[in-house]
């Protein structure tokens, strides 16, 4: 800056010259005349004696207080139509570390000033009244009698009696008024230190490179007080400041999670205890867009933990709490033999009840309307040879729901067949029920009492479906009996007997039961009522049942002929009251521990129905019949046939035989003559099949049987369509054939190293078209020396997806860094081409 002359100084400043005069003349400056000029070091001066003058000692500020105030608006009452205005305001002042350290020294100073003050009033003080008269203590009565002790608690500073003592000389008094002076002094300063603040020692511990720490403190909100200065709903009483204050964590927590099969994002979020927005914000970052109610499988789930830093500790199945109780039920000891279970079958009429009837010695028949069985009967009888279950079945439809709920529950199936009749729709069905479920046959040919009986027909029909009579050549025993007269009654039981000695059939007798429903129904006057079958342990009166997805308590039990019983073991049938619905033929029941577990078994079980369903719907289509069938095994195509008459049936299935291969074959599960019935549809959807009518068509009950379980059928008029399409199944059970084509070749000519892909072939392309994404053989020699895929594919510097013949590229091979100018880089694709037979 210019040096300016006294008369612009007192312009810029706006002062009169004579006034800057005098002020300069006093601050000890040499101008004397307005034209005078002043220099920048002479202004300074000037400006230090101005601050110095009006009591500012220093050039920049000791102390910087701030100031806030914030007003916000609180809305208050009933919907909120009342406001208040809420005005926050905010005081805090700095002060410079070198004032607060100058203080605390001054603080220092005065108190060993007051304490040597102290100390000499106390030494001039004793020796005063050591020297005074004994008349001038005489005067004094009071404080020469005082006790010593009293005396002694008083501060020194505060004796009287002795400071009252006349001096001996002037000097004395003088020494003794100076010493009063300074103690009194000395107490002043002490009492005004001690009601006055201290300074905070929190805010003199600041970081040493601060030039102003915090010397105040926050004006509280007014409103938030009550009268007289006191916190509201307090009495005067205040909380400390960091009682309820949140600490924050050193370090990163680290949440175990525990992740079922599916999860929801806030689920999971809350899991890790995160926002979901943290765990969609991850997702993103994975490539998978997601809402805050998508539900996430089991290894995305995992991968979003694991990527938010947290740890899976366990991977709960969706069925864990089902299979926790089917676990939990343990048998002790080892199994003893039981007696078989038997179901009867055969055709309408031919005497099933009526030898049921005999063997149980009781009239079961009369009971049923017009002598025909229109339940399920379950029946446990003693016998000579042994205890034997007996199911009477309406039919097969309840054998094929069972089987069809993957249910095992016969062991034997007796085949009655009439003597005089010979074999009808309903036995050859028979038959095809019992093969598909694997189970031994036994036929007893009824009515030998009869004029008419022909058993040798009986025999030869039967033969002819491939049930060979053990007389014959075959496995199958043929037991001449009549239910009137009991003819061949034992030698049947016997036959059962055998067969179920060379099943080896055994079973625990203790611990908790475990069966299969036969059948249940709702009684208008005792509820739902289930007959169980008894496969395992002994169920009890009181048990708590789990039954398919109903429950309850057994509050009674009953036996075949309604008596209540206590208990029932392995092979034994009995009625059960007390679930809380009907369940299911073929439905598992088990005994559980507590009631809480089986009703939350049977509701997860209620929720999975739906999706069985629909697994089940999709089960038998013709066109989805790709089954992962492994190495050696041969695939089937189960097939239900249906025609309008024998020729065109036997010309039907003796084709869909021919087609059969080495690695698929047609496995005609059932075949008749007349219109698909509800049994034929029941027994597709037990055995996934595919349902074939020739010139007939579904009545009503297996329409309902076939949209309801999805059962693929087709109605042909003309054989040769029929084998075409199950030409085209079949061939799509086939393995396709794979097959290699050689899609271009590039020829390396130089080598390159690269700092992100290693080496990089210089290539040129000469025949056909590279593909980044097919996979490559590198070619020494005409040798194939590795075969891998592409890490990257260039033109330049351009990641490019495929190259053309007669064009130069750039080639990284992934995990092959051994690429010699001179190879050959074979890109091939390998295409799947569907077979035919």
């Amino acid at each position: 800056m210019a040096d300016v002359t006294v008369k612009e100084l007192a312009d810029v400043v706006g002062t009169s010259v004579e006034r800057l005069l005098s002020q300069m003349k006093e601050a000890g400056l040499p101008q004397t005349a307005a034209s005078q000029s002043v220099s920048d070091d002479q202004k300074q001066t000037l400006l230090l004696f101005l601050k110095k003058s009006h009591g500012e000692a220093a050039a920049t500020p000791n102390k910087i207080t701030l100031k806030r105030k914030v007003t916000t608006t609180l809305k208050t009452g009933q919907g909120g139509k009342k406001a208040v205005a809420i005005e926050v305001r905010k005081k805090r002042t700095y002060v410079k570390r070198e004032e607060l350290d100058l203080e605390a020294e001054k603080a220092k100073e005065e108190a060993a000033r007051a304490e040597a003050a102290a100390q000499a009033a106390e030494a001039v003080a004793a020796p005063a009244a050591e020297e005074a008269p004994a008349a001038v203590v005489a005067e004094a009565p009071a404080a020469a009698e005082a006790p010593a002790a009293e005396a002694a608690e008083k501060p020194a500073a505060n004796a009287k009696p002795a400071a009252k003592a006349k001096p001996a000389t002037v000097e004395e008094d003088a020494a003794q008024k100076r010493a009063e002076a300074e103690a009194a002094q000395a107490r002043q300063e002490e009492n005004r230190k001690k009601s006055n603040k201290t300074v905070d020692k929190k805010r003199v511990d600041l970081r040493e490179n601060s030039r102003f720490t915090d010397g105040g403190e926050d004006d509280r909100n007014r409103s938030r007080r009550g009268g007289k200065g006191k916190m509201k709903g307090g009495r005067g009483r205040q909380q400390s400041a960091n009682e309820h204050a949140f600490t924050r964590p050193t370090a990163p927590v680290v949440h175990e999670v525990e992740l079922p099969e599916a999860i929801t994002v806030a689920d999971l979020a809350a899991k890790m205890a995160v926002k979901a927005g943290e765990v969609i914000k991850t997702l993103m970052k994975m490539g998978v867009m997601a809402t805050i109610n998508q539900i996430l499988d089991q290894d995305t789930a995992t991968l979003v933990v694991e990527e938010m830093g947290h740890k899976v500790t366990k991977l709960i199945a969706d069925n864990a709490l089902e299979v926790a109780v089917t676990e939990s039920v343990s048998y002790d000891g080892d199994e003893q033999p039981r007696a078989p279970v038997v179901t009867v079958m055969g055709h309408v009429d031919h005497g099933k009840t009526s030898l049921l009837d005999y063997i149980r010695r009781t009239r079961v028949v009369s009971g049923e309307a017009g002598g025909i069985t229109q339940h399920i009967g379950a029946y446990h009888v003693e016998t000579d040879h042994g205890m034997v279950s007996f199911l009477d079945t309406p039919g097969h439809a309840a054998f094929t729901s069972m089987r069809a709920r993957g249910a095992q529950s016969t062991d034997v199936v007796i085949l009655v067949v009439a003597a005089d009749d010979g074999v009808m729709p309903q036995t050859e069905e028979a038959v095809q029920h019992a093969k598909a479920a694997g189970v031994p046959i036994v036929v007893a040919i009824n009515k030998m009492d009869k004029e008419s009986a022909d058993p040798e027909r009986v025999k030869s029909e039967l033969s002819a479906r491939d049930v060979l009579p053990e007389d014959w050549g075959g496995t199958v025993p043929f037991i001449p009996v009549s239910a009137h007269t009991g003819q061949g009654i034992d030698d049947l039981l016997e036959a059962v007997l055998l067969q179920a000695e060379i099943l080896e059939l055994k079973a625990h007798f203790t611990g908790p039961g475990q069966g299969v429903v036969v059948e249940s129904r709702l009684d208008k006057g005792r509820g739902p009522v289930a007959t169980l079958l008894v496969q395992n342990g002994t169920l009890k009166k009181g048990d708590i049942v789990l039954a398919g997805t109903c429950y309850g308590r057994a509050r009674a039990l009953l036996d075949e002929n309604g008596q209540q019983v206590n208990g029932a073991g392995p092979s034994i049938p009995v009625e059960i009251l007390g679930l809380n619905g009907t369940p299911e033929a073929g439905d598992n029941f088990m005994v559980v521990e507590s009631e809480k577990k089986a009703r939350e078994v049977a509701e997860f079980r209620e929720n999975k129905m739906k999706e069985l369903v629909q697994q089940r719907q999709q089960a038998a289509k013709l066109d989805a019949l790709f089954s992962g069938m492994g190495e050696g095994q041969v695939a089937n195509l189960n097939v239900v046939v249906k025609t309008d008459v024998r020729g065109s049936l036997e010309a039907i299935v003796a084709s869909l035989q021919k087609l059969a291969t080495d690695e698929v074959r047609v496995n005609v599960v059932s075949s008749g003559v007349g219109g698909i019935t509800e049994t034929d549809a029941t027994l597709a959807v037990a055995s996934g099949a595919v349902m074939f009518g020739f010139n007939v068509r579904a009545d009503n009950a297996a329409k309902k049987v076939v949209e309801n379980n999805g059962v693929d059928m087709r109605y042909y008029s003309v054989i040769y369509d029929l084998l075409d399409d199950v030409k085209q199944a079949m061939a799509g059970l086939l393995a396709p054939e794979l097959r290699e084509e050689i899609t271009g070749i590039a020829e390396v000519r130089d080598v390159f190293n690269s700092p992100k892909f290693g080496q990089i072939a210089g290539c040129m392309v000469i025949d056909g078209v590279v593909y980044r994404h097919k996979k490559i053989r590198v070619l020494r020699d005409n040798v194939v020396v590795y075969e891998g895929e592409l890490e990257s594919l260039r033109r330049f510097k351009d990641d490019v997806a495929e190259v053309r013949q007669g064009m130069e590229c750039g080639i990284g091979v992934k995990n092959y860094q051994d690429v010699r100018p001179g190879d050959q880089i074979e890109v091939f694709d390998v295409r799947e081409i569907a077979r035919t037979l």
